[in-house]
């Protein structure tokens, strides 16, 4: 069960009319604060974003299964999304062993370096333009503020490291 401040989040980004993609960012980074915290471990980072996104889904955020995801996957996200119309509690049984089973994997998937690993991988199997136009996209968004307190940031920084 997700918890109310991620919701509240998830919430707020549609009403702010973002992306089902960063409403579903809320889910995945509770998920990784709880892998974190110890609430339970994740095999990979893969795995750990995979549970965030089915909770996202569960919600009733409308996030697609990848185009390159494969049936299983597919399927399983059609399910998640079916799910959030249905309001029935889980199976306890079910739901305890899904628990114990999390519970005995590690929490390195969680950490910094693996995040960062992570994005790395999937940002080289998009392709340079893709890549470009999202950090075009990106700073668009900033706006004129956000650009020119970045480049005061970014300048600060270099001259941190100069001296």
């Amino acid at each position: 069960m997700p918890e109310k401040k991620t919701q509240r989040a998830a919430s707020k980004d549609k009403r702010e009319g973002k992306s089902p993609s960063t409403q579903a960012g809320e889910y995945v980074h509770e998920e990784i604060e709880h892998v974190r915290k110890g609430k339970h471990g994740a095999r990979s980072t893969k795995q750990a974003i995979a549970i965030g996104l089915s909770k996202a889904r569960r919600a009733g955020v409308k996030v697609p299964a990848s185009k390159t995801a494969s049936k299983s996957t597919k399927k399983k996200a059609a399910h998640d999304e079916a799910a959030s119309h249905e309001h029935h509690k889980p199976a306890a049984t079910r739901s305890r062993a899904t628990t114990r089973a999390l519970k005995k994997e590690g929490h390195k998937a969680a950490s910094k370096s693996a995040l960062s690993s992570h994005a790395r991988k999937s940002a080289s199997k998009r392709s340079v333009g893709s890549r470009s136009a999202a950090a075009k996209k990106a700073a668009h968004a900033k706006g004129a503020a956000g650009r020119s307190a970045a480049a005061k940031k970014a300048a600060k920084t270099r001259a941190k490291k100069t001296s």
